[in-house]
Protein backbone atom coordinates (compact mmCIF):
# COMPACT_ATOMS: atom_id res chain seq x y z
CA UNK A 1 0.00 0.00 0.00
CA UNK A 2 1.58 3.01 -0.59
CA UNK A 3 1.14 5.72 1.82
CA UNK A 4 1.14 9.53 1.67
CA UNK A 5 2.74 11.11 5.24
CA UNK A 6 1.96 14.88 5.48
CA UNK A 7 2.94 17.17 8.44
CA UNK A 8 2.41 20.61 8.55
CA UNK A 9 3.82 24.45 10.26
CA UNK A 10 6.47 23.41 12.85
CA UNK A 11 6.13 19.35 12.79
CA UNK A 12 10.18 19.88 11.25
CA UNK A 13 10.72 21.55 14.48
CA UNK A 14 9.80 18.73 16.77
CA UNK A 15 12.93 17.72 19.12
CA UNK A 16 13.38 21.43 19.45
CA UNK A 17 9.96 23.17 20.13
CA UNK A 18 8.43 22.67 22.88
CA UNK A 19 9.42 19.12 24.21
CA UNK A 20 7.44 18.97 27.65
CA UNK A 21 4.09 18.65 24.56
CA UNK A 22 5.90 16.83 21.78
CA UNK A 23 8.90 15.19 23.39
CA UNK A 24 12.54 15.21 22.46
CA UNK A 25 12.75 12.93 19.47
CA UNK A 26 12.65 14.82 16.28
CA UNK A 27 11.43 15.24 12.93
CA UNK A 28 14.00 11.77 11.25
CA UNK A 29 13.41 9.96 14.21
CA UNK A 30 9.16 10.30 13.49
CA UNK A 31 10.22 9.53 9.82
CA UNK A 32 12.40 6.70 10.77
CA UNK A 33 9.56 4.91 12.80
CA UNK A 34 7.07 5.34 10.11
CA UNK A 35 9.47 3.97 7.46
CA UNK A 36 10.76 0.89 9.46
CA UNK A 37 7.26 -0.19 10.10
CA UNK A 38 6.02 0.41 6.32
CA UNK A 39 9.38 -1.78 5.34
CA UNK A 40 7.77 -4.16 7.60
CA UNK A 41 4.49 -4.55 6.42
CA UNK A 42 6.08 -4.17 2.50
CA UNK A 43 4.33 -0.65 2.22
CA UNK A 44 5.50 2.61 0.43
CA UNK A 45 5.60 5.73 2.47
CA UNK A 46 6.42 9.35 1.19
CA UNK A 47 6.97 12.01 3.93
CA UNK A 48 5.66 15.83 2.98
CA UNK A 49 6.57 18.94 5.05
CA UNK A 50 5.69 21.80 4.95
CA UNK A 51 5.07 24.95 6.89
CA UNK A 52 2.96 26.83 3.59
CA UNK A 53 -0.75 25.89 3.51
CA UNK A 54 -1.13 26.31 -0.49
CA UNK A 55 2.46 23.81 -0.79
CA UNK A 56 0.13 20.88 1.29
CA UNK A 57 -2.92 21.81 -0.67
CA UNK A 58 -0.92 20.64 -4.01
CA UNK A 59 0.50 18.41 -2.31
CA UNK A 60 -3.25 16.44 -1.42
CA UNK A 61 -4.25 17.44 -4.81
CA UNK A 62 -1.38 15.77 -6.36
CA UNK A 63 -2.40 12.37 -4.39
CA UNK A 64 -5.47 11.99 -6.19
CA UNK A 65 -3.39 10.90 -9.07
CA UNK A 66 0.21 9.72 -8.06
CA UNK A 67 -1.40 6.24 -6.68
CA UNK A 68 -1.44 7.30 -3.19
CA UNK A 69 -3.92 4.70 -1.44
CA UNK A 70 -3.75 6.59 1.93
CA UNK A 71 -3.18 9.72 3.79
CA UNK A 72 -1.80 10.12 7.11
CA UNK A 73 -1.97 13.75 8.11
CA UNK A 74 -0.89 16.27 10.81
CA UNK A 75 -2.38 19.32 9.75
CA UNK A 76 -0.27 21.31 12.85
CA UNK A 77 -1.95 24.95 13.69
CA UNK A 78 -4.08 24.55 10.52
CA UNK A 79 -6.22 22.12 11.51
CA UNK A 80 -8.10 24.82 13.08
CA UNK A 81 -8.88 27.48 10.92
CA UNK A 82 -7.70 26.22 7.43
CA UNK A 83 -11.03 25.57 5.69
CA UNK A 84 -9.10 25.65 2.45
CA UNK A 85 -6.83 22.46 3.54
CA UNK A 86 -10.42 20.87 4.43
CA UNK A 87 -12.10 21.53 0.80
CA UNK A 88 -8.68 19.82 -0.43
CA UNK A 89 -8.88 16.50 1.85
CA UNK A 90 -12.54 16.64 1.24
CA UNK A 91 -12.77 16.80 -2.77
CA UNK A 92 -12.15 13.06 -3.16
CA UNK A 93 -13.15 9.87 -2.22
CA UNK A 94 -11.02 7.69 -3.46
CA UNK A 95 -8.94 6.86 -0.36
CA UNK A 96 -8.77 6.82 3.56
CA UNK A 97 -7.47 10.34 5.21
CA UNK A 98 -6.81 9.81 8.50
CA UNK A 99 -5.85 13.06 10.38
CA UNK A 100 -3.43 12.64 13.97
CA UNK A 101 -2.04 15.07 16.57
CA UNK A 102 0.76 14.20 18.51
CA UNK A 103 -0.70 15.84 21.89
CA UNK A 104 -3.94 15.73 23.41
CA UNK A 105 -5.33 18.82 22.05
CA UNK A 106 -8.61 17.97 24.15
CA UNK A 107 -6.60 18.52 26.86
CA UNK A 108 -5.04 21.75 25.29
CA UNK A 109 -5.97 25.43 25.05
CA UNK A 110 -9.49 25.68 23.77
CA UNK A 111 -8.78 26.67 20.44
CA UNK A 112 -6.77 23.47 19.76
CA UNK A 113 -10.01 21.46 20.37
CA UNK A 114 -11.74 22.42 17.27
CA UNK A 115 -10.79 20.89 14.22
CA UNK A 116 -11.91 22.11 10.58
CA UNK A 117 -9.86 19.75 9.34
CA UNK A 118 -11.01 16.20 10.60
CA UNK A 119 -14.66 16.35 9.40
CA UNK A 120 -12.93 15.95 5.77
CA UNK A 121 -11.02 12.95 7.20
CA UNK A 122 -11.67 9.07 7.90
CA UNK A 123 -10.77 9.66 11.49
CA UNK A 124 -8.94 11.56 13.86
CA UNK A 125 -6.00 9.93 16.58
CA UNK A 126 -4.47 12.13 19.21
CA UNK A 127 -2.85 11.68 22.40
CA UNK A 128 -0.53 8.87 21.43
CA UNK A 129 2.78 10.55 20.51
CA UNK A 130 4.56 9.51 17.46
CA UNK A 131 3.06 6.25 17.79
CA UNK A 132 -0.45 7.53 16.53
CA UNK A 133 1.53 7.49 12.99
CA UNK A 134 1.42 3.94 13.22
CA UNK A 135 -2.36 3.39 13.86
CA UNK A 136 -3.57 5.78 11.67
CA UNK A 137 -1.38 3.93 8.69
CA UNK A 138 -3.16 0.53 10.56
CA UNK A 139 -6.75 1.91 10.38
CA UNK A 140 -6.36 3.24 6.70
CA UNK A 141 -5.40 -0.56 6.08
CA UNK A 142 -9.14 -1.69 7.45
CA UNK A 143 -10.63 1.16 6.18
CA UNK A 144 -9.48 -0.23 2.73
CA UNK A 145 -10.22 -3.39 3.35
CA UNK A 146 -13.81 -2.70 4.32
CA UNK A 147 -13.26 -3.61 7.82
Amino acid sequence: MKFLIINGPNLNFLGIREKQIYGTQDYEALKKLIGEKAARDNDTVEFFQSNHEGAIIDRIQEAYSDGTEGIVINPGALTHYSYALHDALASYHTFPKIEVHISDIQNREEWRKISVTAPACDGQIFGKGFPGYLEAMDRIKKLKNGD
